[in-house]
């Protein structure tokens, strides 16, 4: 089966971290796809997918279908609705969803949900951690000369927030604000990079400019996001805890990551397991109070291209 002729749609509600799942796997098919935001109207908005039966006018964005796709990719809670409106619409479409739909996994031909999620199937294919865009290709695009950031003897801070899990307040902001330093004072000759995220809240973002701006580079809110510089060129990373996504990202570099630990808002086995996983794995150690950087290998992960070799030997083998 020819993939590279394959019409494909990734449904997202466009978030950045659904997005980058999506399309890493969409361009393991084929470059070219069409992206599809969902919006939905209440009360399809706010409950869970199922519950109500689905219809065309649930869509604030009218979907316009002169040839409907080959395939679907879809990603979030949100997509679900449209993914399960076109499968019943065409019922020759494929369709796959990244990361636990939470409704009879009957909906869909494929799902690909991270190892600790703790769920099976006969359709489910497992990854560990996150799916996301990033490969050689994506950091060969990466025009270098655009950042006034040091290529060597880089180590890059990705800072997230508070989510369901974890608690990330001023008190861990000063906490992480300490370790950088006494890492700087070790190894001054290092450059740090500090990157955070939609969810840091303005209150962290201004301690760590006052407090942090004097050995390491912050960038203004209005200059170009070097999150994919960083990946590229970072020799180590430390990354918080709170984002699989972002520590799946560092991953694919091969290159050494620690976790900054936050703490649990309340406990997530799933999440748990994902740590536990990624440090038998070697890929990740705990950010503790030695300030030596000493990396380490591991065989970096390339999911997005793994899974989409799962899947195409299972479309033609399905479909033969």
């Amino acid at each position: 089966m020819d993939f590279s002729n394959k019409k494909i749609w990734v449904l997202t509600d466009g978030s950045q971290g659904m997005m980058s799942q999506v399309e890493g796997l969409a361009k393991q098919f084929q470059p070219n796809f069409q992206s599809i935001h969902t919006k939905l109207i209440f009360p399809w908005s706010k409950i869970q997918p199922g519950i109500l039966p689905i219809f065309s006018w649930i869509f604030f964005n009218k979907i316009n279908i002169p040839l409907p796709p080959d395939i679907i990719i879809s990603c979030g809670r949100k997509s679900v609705y449209l993914s399960i409106y076109l499968k019943k619409k065409y019922k020759n479409i494929i369709s796959i969803h990244i990361q636990d739909p939470k409704i009879n996994f009957k909906n869909f031909n494929y799902i690909i949900a991270p190892q600790h999620d703790n769920i099976s199937g006969n359709n489910v294919i497992k990854s560990i951690g996150a799916l996301h865009k990033f490969n050689n290709e994506v950091f060969e695009e990466v025009l270098d000369d655009n950042f006034k950031i040091p290529k060597i003897n880089l180590i890059s801070v990705i800072i997230g927030g508070s989510n369901n899990h974890y608690d990330f307040s001023l008190k861990e902001t000063v906490e992480l604000v300490f370790k950088i330093k006494n890492i700087k004072k070790s190894n001054p000759e290092y450059n740090f990079l500090i990157l955070h995220s939609r969810r840091t809240t303005k209150k962290m973002k201004d301690l760590l400019k006052n407090k942090l701006s004097d050995i390491s580079i912050i960038l203004k809110e209005d200059e170009a996001n070097p999150y994919t510089f960083a990946l590229k060129h970072s020799d180590f990373f430390i990354v918080t805890s709170d984002s699989t996504s972002m520590i799946s990202e560092c991953a694919f570099t091969g290159k050494s990551i620690y976790i900054f630990h936050l703490p649990f808002k309340r406990k997530s086995k799933r999440i748990e397991k994902f740590h536990d996983q990624f440090e038998k794995l070697n890929i990740t150690k705990k950010l503790g109070d030695k300030n030596d950087l000493i990396p380490w290998i591991y065989n970096s992960l390339d999911e997005s291209k793994r899974i989409a070799s799962i899947l195409k030997e299972r479309i033609i083998k399905e479909n033969s």
